[in-house]
């Protein structure tokens, strides 16, 4: 394949790209630390507001906080992009074409297609923080009641007000309608890739010598590990994952399906434990969260290898942004009796998988 200088400029520009959405979330982290965790505090004449009065204040404005930042960055935001209306419906014209997938990649920029690695990000770290969210849900249903008015602070006013009512049952309703369409966005990539306009598209083309080469690979390096087509389609990988010996994963045996997208590598690969695990890095639904090369995004390989690092990992760094499963989480990061308590847990799910 020759590549022309404009094409290659693409393509770097592309890379860079999802570089910068990949650091993204650290910048905004960063920022994030500098300011209080009790937004109250963040406002300008109110960092040593600690009266009585401000103490429910404080309280009454991160309950608010949290259901509009649910409600707005979250909930509105998943469906515009799914194109989900106030009925819960998938509106018709949001449904892609095929011919939008029909693009060979060698020539994405001439073909018109739109390049939106966020809106795919949005997607996949919604899936990773689903359950949290039922949570957050959960918890403030205790604090508040649907149809309650949102507390007015002493610093809102003319025009800077942020008036409304708490409607957390609704929030949950949406939530879950959005995860139930993402789950079948990501069951009609499968279809897809069977159909017989894809046989000899580009993608498709690469993903069996991809998976030719992962199989190369493994056998070359001794991976006990197997990874196979889902009944030869390469839209759909098995990754049947054995646990490492003298680990808390031995004698472990787990199933991983990693859906891929006609539009692969610009929607990356959506994993799914279909093997039960308490992990903290695997969220109850299974999806796994873990993090490939930005560099590397179209590499099948990198992804399974990532998804393997993440599953024996046993002492990673402190990382708020893999918060994916809360009580695993919490478990995991505790005093030494919760992490004990952890270990129990994943030997359990560990042994338990064999008897599946």
């Amino acid at each position: 394949m020759v590549v022309g200088a404009d094409s290659t400029q693409t393509y770097m520009l592309k890379d860079e790209s999802v570089c910068l959405f990949s650091g993204l979330e650290s910048i905004l982290l960063s920022i994030q630390s500098l300011m209080s965790t009790n937004p109250y505090e963040n406002e300008p004449g109110f960092e040593d507001a600690n009266e009585a009065q401000d103490k429910k204040n404080q309280k009454d404005y991160v309950q608010k906080i949290r259901h509009e930042s649910l409600r707005i960055s979250v909930i509105q935001r998943l469906e515009e992009y799914l194109g989900i209306g106030a009925d819960g419906n998938v509106s018709a014209s949001s449904t892609t074409d095929k011919e939008d997938y029909e693009v060979d990649m060698d020539g994405l920029e001439d073909a018109g297609t739109a390049f939106e690695p966020f809106k795919d990000l949005c997607k996949r770290r919604f899936l990773w923080y689903y359950e949290s969210y039922l949570e957050s849900i959960r918890k403030a249903k205790e604090e508040v009641k649907d149809g309650q008015a949102f507390v007015r602070m002493p610093f809102e006013g003319q025009g800077n007000t942020m008036d409304g009512k708490f409607h957390y049952t609704e929030l949950e309703r949406r939530l879950r309608n959005i995860k139930k369409v993402l789950d079948e966005e990501t069951n009609q990539w499968a279809a897809q890739g069977l159909s017989p306009e894809f046989k000899d598209a580009t993608v498709t083309v690469n993903l069996r010598r991809q998976y030719e080469q992962v199989l190369e690979h493994f056998k070359q390096h001794g991976l006990a590990h197997h990874v196979e087509l889902e009944g030869g389609n390469p839209f759909v990988w098995i990754l049947t994952y054995i646990g490492k010996p003298m680990t808390p994963l031995e004698d472990g045996l787990f199933r991983i399906t990693l859906h891929l997208s006609p539009r692969f590598p610009e929607e990356q690969p959506r994993a799914r434990f279909e093997t039960r695990i308490f992990h903290h890095r695997i969220a109850p639904d299974g999806t796994p969260c873990y993090y490939s090369s930005p560099s590397r995004r179209e590499d099948m390989k990198t992804h399974l290898e990532a998804i393997i690092e993440m599953l024996e990992d046993e002492g990673p760094p402190y990382d708020p942004r893999t918060l994916v499963y809360p009580e695993a989480f919490k478990l995991f990061w505790g005093n030494p009796q919760d992490k004990k308590q952890y270990k129990q847990r994943l030997r359990r799910s560990v042994q338990a998988s064999m008897d599946l």
